[in-house]
């Protein structure tokens, strides 16, 4: 068993506006979750999320389920 350590990053989207969040993705695959930080406080508390769930958000942002802000 080798233990992958998550490599974090942030959308292309962000535009550097200070209110973004961080996944680290790579280690879904070995984990079976997605780790997401603010990536204001990376030395913060990290949420970790089924990577199915993930998966069904990335999809619902792509097909605009959740309007915009």
């Amino acid at each position: 068993m080798t233990t992958e350590s998550p490599r974090w990053y942030k959308s292309s989207y962000s535009n550097n506006g200070g209110a973004c969040v961080e996944v680290a993705a790579n280690v879904a695959a070995s984990h079976g979750t997605v780790p997401v930080r603010d990536s204001k406080d990376l030395s913060g508390p990290v949420l970790t999320v089924p990577a199915a769930a993930f998966t069904s958000f990335v999809a619902g942002v792509k097909a605009g389920e959740f309007g915009t802000v």
